[in-house]
């Protein structure tokens, strides 16, 4: 794994690398996800709603055994639960 140290500028921001900015599709003006854990910090570059989308019915279709899930059959499925559930988000 590559690691690379950045200093915190006195606001507290950190400039991350062009090379990983690339990498991650981060663009100047987007948005990132900052994730504690315990062993710091995790930044992820924001998914678009369409992303989410698609990984939540693969998701599904893996969790159904092979039978595609279609977007009507989500009609009374929270997907803020199953994204949590997913994700291992506990309230």
């Amino acid at each position: 794994m590559v690691s690379i140290r950045l200093k915190v500028g006195p606001k507290g921001q950190i400039v991350i690398p062009k090379v990983f900015r690339e990498a991650y599709g981060i663009k100047e003006g987007g948005e990132v996800i900052v994730e504690p854990t315990d062993r710091g910090l995790v930044i992820m570059p924001k998914k678009s709603k369409e992303e989410l989308i698609k990984e939540l019915l693969e998701w599904k279709y893996k969790r159904a055994k092979g039978k595609p899930a279609k977007l009507g059959e989500l009609k009374g499925v929270s997907l803020e639960d199953e994204f949590d559930e997913v994700w291992g988000i506990e309230e």
